[in-house]
């Protein structure tokens, strides 16, 4: 299957992320995006809130001149994290009196969030998602019949 680089880019960086433990909701840096975009905050300045896919100003301006983030747009990138962020448990946008996982370092909640963060991606580029397992499993009529003979 072909990918494109900006996928296979992100991919690498919450894989290599996940495995890490440097993968944390909360924080900018460390989050999906923030992990996509290098371990780097400024794509905050994008929204007024963590999780919110509403672009403010500053949002827009980069939106509407076309400009890209490691080949994402501002509200790619929005989607994004708001998609890893509700996965992961969070009520939106991201507030101290909203809605959280009680463990927010658990594995399973982030593997969540992460793989509807790579369904997202994956989407983008019109591409079936990678980590969908269930094609392994299909067999055709004929091919479950032979199976069936050795049993």
């Amino acid at each position: 299957m072909k990918t494109s680089i900006r996928l296979e880019e992100a991919l690498s960086k919450l894989y290599i992320a996940f495995h890490n433990d440097e993968l944390y909701p909360e924080c900018c840096k460390q989050c999906a995006v923030g992990n996509i975009l290098n371990n780097t905050d400024s794509w905050k300045h994008l929204s007024d809130h963590h999780g919110s896919t509403t672009l403010n100003y500053i949002g827009k301006v980069h939106q509407t001149l076309g400009r890209k983030f490691n080949g994402y747009s501002p509200l790619e990138l929005l989607q994004i994290e708001s998609i890893f962020l509700k996965a992961c448990g969070y009520k939106l946008p991201l507030h101290y009196k909203n809605e959280k996982p009680k463990i927010l370092s658990n594995k399973e909640n982030l593997f969540k969030g992460l793989s509807e963060v790579i369904k997202f991606l994956c989407t983008l580029d019109g591409i079936d998602n990678v980590m969908d397992y269930t094609k392994l499993f299909k067999f055709k009529k004929n091919q479950y019949m032979e199976l069936n003979q050795f049993i």
